[in-house]
């Protein structure tokens, strides 16, 4: 609780604001005085300065060292992140956020930002129909959307001129937008000149940072996809793929099925099927010392179980998880992939879910599932192009969750200093700007306003899991429902009424029936009396 509270404050402290470039700072005026504190239309001041809800102030970025993995300094626009663009960007006060202050932080919701929501994520799998077309529908949305707040840079720092004569940036989607973002935080350091690179170095992975950056990167994403959208009780959904032994969102009704004519490539009968990658071509991008841009490089590749058996024997399974879980220690040793008994390197996938220790040569947990999929996913750089990347790193960051609730860490379990480069907790988090430490980020999702359907209590998993579908789905075809019920009563009056007309046609039938017997014996009783009576005369 104590280490809770501590983040609780730590977040008032600091500034929530959204990612890579803002269009306002994107230009020769923000690249030569490096300030990025846009204006909030709310009151026409930088970061909504007036209204109390941000200012204007100078980056300071940690000097603590970092471990040996990336022996140069002052080569890359990475290194001691944002400062080689800027170094004065927004702050911003209380529950406020985004990169002129104009929004909320994670988890808080209203003019004031005063109202605390959680959102809960939920397994794609126990989403109804309408739910997951739903989801569908808002990925290919967000494809051919071009972002209204960011833009991308298409080359470094120094190839726009000292004094940002030469502003290098392009528009970008929102997908792609993300997808840009993780080819930028892991992309290989140049060194000068063509193919003169070095990569031992990435800020999101293989070490601390994988998992709290990875947290922001998804919360980002579920925000831009609520703005884009309208639709503001998104969530990003998760596959739990525990004990899989297949790829089970692989269907042409979610993430896309095979093609019959090319199992390398998604079937036609997908939308997916027409997506286009970015960033896939690493070594081209060395050879010509140049960045990634938004042009694109082909389909969407995925292959899945088709893999390299020896590097990912099997999927991991529930023991597996629960073993890593139960990890008591973050980090360990050179806080990289040859770390044993670390939780971060073992849910990683560079460790042997059944013991602990480092392994070479094979992919585990995290990593198994990326190689599993034997295609855009598979490379580091790329993998954020197929759209199941969310839905896998949305189940490792309720793992981490997992670990979180079970071990409750103090701050200080994750790593001050001497982690590699991008990593160490007070290391600003590439590429989003303006900023986030890594390590106040180490801390439950409860802070952050959202939860996982499956983490829930059972009265709430239950209500979350299976009765929401259901209400869903009723909501969803309510109207035909109601049609439904008035045709129904319709036709149920009418065959009343007719049922009525029927019975009282009968009524009256059997009445004139009665009526018209009693006329036909009167005649045979007259004659008879009469022939009695002459009887009886007779008989006198």
């Amino acid at each position: 609780m104590r280490s809770l509270y501590t983040s609780l404050v730590l977040l008032q402290l600091i500034g929530i604001c959204l990612c890579q470039f803002p269009r306002p700072c994107a230009n020769s005026e923000g690249l030569r005085t490096k300030e990025c504190c846009p204006v909030w239309d709310g009151d026409g001041s930088a970061c909504g300065a007036l209204s109390g809800r941000g200012f204007c102030t100078e980056v300071e970025v940690s000097d603590e060292p970092y471990g040996p993995q990336y022996p140069h300094s002052g080569i890359d626009d990475r290194e001691r992140w944002p400062l080689a663009f800027f170094n004065r960007t927004c702050r911003c006060a209380g529950n406020y956020g985004g990169f002129n202050c104009g929004e909320c932080r994670f988890g808080y919701w209203g003019s004031n930002c005063a109202e605390y929501r959680e959102s809960v994520r939920r397994n794609i799998l126990t989403m109804s129909t309408a739910e997951q077309q739903k989801f569908i529908s808002y990925l290919n949305l967000a494809k051919n959307t071009i972002s209204q707040d960011y833009v991308i840079s298409t080359a470094t720092r120094a190839e726009m001129g000292e004094n940002g004569e030469n502003p290098m940036f392009s528009e970008i989607n929102t997908y792609d937008l993300f997808v840009w973002m993780h080819y930028y935080v892991s992309r290989d350091a140049f060194l000068g000149g063509p193919g003169n690179v070095w990569r031992d170095i990435d800020f999101a992975h293989e070490s601390a940072a994988f998992l709290p950056w990875h947290r922001v990167y998804l919360l980002h994403w579920e925000n831009e996809i609520r703005k884009l959208t309208g639709d503001f009780n998104f969530t990003i959904p998760y596959w739990d793929w525990r004990d899989a032994q297949s790829c089970d969102v692989c269907t042409d009704a979610l993430m896309g099925g095979r093609s019959f004519s090319n199992p390398n490539l998604i079937s036609p009968a997908s939308v997916f099927s027409s997506w286009k990658v970015i960033c896939t071509q690493p070594e081209e991008y060395n050879s010509r010392e140049a960045l990634c841009n938004s042009t694109g490089e082909g389909p969407l590749l995925r292959n899945p179980g088709n893999h390299d058996r020896n590097r990912v024997r099997r999927l991991p399974t529930s023991a597996d998880v629960d073993f890593v879980v139960g990890l008591p220690e973050y980090e360990t040793g050179p806080m990289d992939r040859l770390s044993n008994m670390s939780f971060r390197n073992a849910i990683e996938g560079f460790a042997d879910p059944e013991t602990g220790l480092a392994v070479q040569g094979q992919s585990t947990m995290h990593n198994a599932l990326h190689v599993f999929m034997n295609g855009s996913m598979s490379s580091v750089q790329g993998s954020a192009n197929d759209p199941i990347f969310l839905l896998h790193h949305a189940f490792i960051d309720s793992i981490f969750e997992r670990w979180l609730r079970t071990h409750q860490p103090l701050r200080n379990s994750y790593p001050r200093a001497n982690a590699p480069i991008g990593h160490n907790d007070g290391y600003y988090m590439v590429p989003f700007m303006p900023l986030y430490r890594n390590g106040d980020y180490f801390l439950s999702n409860k802070v952050l306003g959202f939860e996982y359907a499956y983490l829930l209590d059972p009265g709430q998993r239950f209500v979350q899991e299976f009765l929401t579908p259901y209400l869903q789905q009723a909501q969803d075809i309510w109207q035909w429902l109601l049609g439904a019920g008035l045709i129904g009563a319709v036709i149920a009056a009418i065959i009343a009424t007719l049922l009525v007309v029927a019975r009282r046609k009968w009524k009256r039938n059997q009445r004139r029936k009665r009526v018209s017997s009693y006329g036909e014996r009167q005649p045979l009783l007259h004659s008879s009396s009469e022939e009695g009576s002459s009887s009886y005369q007779t008989t006198l």
